[in-house]
């Protein structure tokens, strides 16, 4: 089965509250936020850009004191990234997405160990079974949308309005989860779009220092994934910073799906 990630990203923005159709783009814009990674935009599938409409999206981004910037599947519009570049846009990353689908599902009881680890000595005990949660109270949302800061060394600052996007997922389709801490704050979550041509986005997998190394991510996200599946979800993808993040994520379903490119224009 082949997961349209292009597609869905297309759709995925038009869900935004100023969501703005430029030529064969979509830029989804968010009048409540300036981060760069809530305001960008998207080619549709098979998009030919003239440089005209390149000069377009550019003037969309300026006009509302935005950095222009996009995301996409670079094999669904081969023409887009050459013209981009031709109007001063430089590649802001590149990475590998993983894809889930209910035929591959694995739900992690514990947080097991790489199969070729050393084992000295005697065998460990086993570590306790992670329980994942949906957020209930307010609090849950802002020490969910704090995380990130302690967990990514502060790239993203928290902030009520981050708290407000992280319910807005829950309540509009898709599923948050986060993992309780001994001292009944957060260990760490992720949250998951709602469905849109068939897939689903999960990110912002996080899991704070002092819990790493205890199967919170993986908890988290065979969480998320059978929460999406449940809600009619045919995959779920998600794009990995690291080797010890890919092999976190194959070992509970996920499997190599393709490349997306971050592309940004600065001043």
């Amino acid at each position: 089965m082949r997961t349209d990630v292009q597609s869905f990203a297309v759709a995925h923005l038009l869900r935004r509250p100023a969501a703005h159709r430029v030529g064969p783009f979509v830029a989804g814009f968010d009048p409540a936020a300036t981060s760069p990674y809530v305001n960008y935009a998207t080619p549709v599938p098979g998009a030919e850009p003239t440089a005209r409409d390149v000069a377009e999206l550019i003037a969309a981004f300026r006009a509302r004191g935005l950095k222009p910037r996009l995301e996409c599947a670079p094999d669904a519009a081969p023409s887009v990234e050459p013209a981009l570049r031709r109007a001063g846009f430089a590649t802001e990353a590149e990475h590998e997405y993983l894809v889930r689908t209910p035929a591959t599902l694995t739900v992690p009881h514990s947080s097991p160990e790489p199969a070729d680890a050393p084992k000295p000595g005697p065998e460990p005990m086993p570590r306790p079974r992670v329980r994942v949660e949906a957020p209930v109270a307010e609090a849950d949302y802002i020490a969910l949308d704090t995380a990130p800061a302690e967990a990514f060394g502060g790239a993203w600052a928290p902030s009520p309005k981050g708290a407000a996007r992280l319910r807005r997922t829950a309540e509009g389709g898709g599923a948050v989860r986060l993992v309780r801490a001994p001292d009944g704050g957060c260990a760490g979550g992720a949250l998951c779009s709602a469905p849109a041509e068939g897939t689903a986005e999960l990110a912002g997998v996080k899991t704070l220092p002092a819990h790493r190394g205890r199967g919170v991510a993986a908890a988290v996200t065979a969480s998320l994934a059978e929460a999406l599946f449940a809600r009619g979800a045919r995959s779920v993808w998600l794009e990995y910073s690291g080797e010890g993040s890919r092999r976190v994520y194959e070992r509970v379903g996920f499997r190599p799906g393709g490349s997306r490119l971050y592309l940004t224009l600065e001043e």
